[in-house]
């Protein structure tokens, strides 16, 4: 979602959702507490903040001085649940609902307008919360790009009829310029945006586990230098450590939303 109002004509390049349909364009929390949020992921994973024009709830969040990721303090006000969130750009918000309501997917929230674009909260119909964003991306996004900072992963009952269900409400694997390539690699799916990996997709996932962890649903992964301090500092900062190996955990923040810190380079 964007986060951030676009800069004075002719400071920096504006780049739409026109230029990358389809792929995932942004990562995001909705939390309830902006103050406790910041802490904790200042401990976890050093980052900074840079508040955004849409006021004092929200805040996008640096690595190294890019952007990594935007936070909602909206959580209470909106009746929503504590999660990260990807967001996938589209040419039309209304078209993009559309077809996910046609294809047995629901809707959370909107489309709802948010200068200088629209968004809406969705669910596919396997119950995987993701996003839509329509319009322009903040003025650093060719950075957050290049430095891939975030990565998602859909954990899903079917990898190959949920990659028929996106590719049908995102026009993957169409015909048309621009649109996102699809590969099948054994059991998994793999989801490639002007050549570079930037999604996969695989199996798995029960739809009707108690655990949250096992059902379906999309898990955003942060590139680290050292998992196990990230780990620790969690667990000091109020979070959880769900698994831990020697180049990944999945962690729990202090507010429940769940995440992945990894060393892995490759997608």
């Amino acid at each position: 979602m964007n986060q951030e109002m676009p800069s004075p004509a002719g400071t920096k390049d504006v780049f739409t959702t026109e230029s990358v349909f389809g792929a995932p364009c942004w990562v995001s929390l909705t939390s309830r507490d902006l103050k406790t949020t910041e802490e904790f992921y200042s401990a976890v994973l050093g980052w900074t903040w840079r508040p955004v024009r849409l006021g004092d709830r929200f805040r996008i969040a640096l690595a190294d001085g890019t952007p990594v990721a935007g936070i909602a303090a909206v959580a209470g006000m909106w009746q929503m649940a504590v999660a990260w969130t990807p967001y996938f750009a589209v040419r039309s918000a209304d078209e993009a609902v559309s077809r996910v309501q046609e294809r047995g997917g629901t809707t959370a929230v909107g489309p709802i307008s948010l200068a200088p674009g629209r968004a809406a909260l969705l669910a596919d119909r396997d119950g995987a919360t993701f996003g839509i964003w329509e319009g322009e991306l903040f003025t650093d996004w060719p950075a957050w790009r290049r430095a891939h900072p975030a990565f998602i992963k859909l954990h899903t009952r079917d990898a190959f009829d949920a990659a028929i269900f996106y590719g049908e409400v995102f026009d993957w694997a169409s015909d048309k310029q621009g649109c996102c390539e699809v590969e099948y690699v054994g059991d998994e799916v793999v989801l490639r945006s002007g050549g570079d990996v930037v999604a996969r997709i695989e199996s798995g996932a029960v739809e009707s586990a108690p655990d949250p962890t096992i059902r379906p649903h999309w898990q955003v992964h942060f590139a680290v230098k050292d998992v196990a301090a990230c780990a620790r500092a969690a667990e000091m900062h109020g979070g959880s450590v769900l698994s831990l190996s020697e180049d990944e955990a999945v962690l729990r923040d202090n507010e429940g939303a769940q995440f992945t810190v990894t060393t892995r380079r490759s997608r």
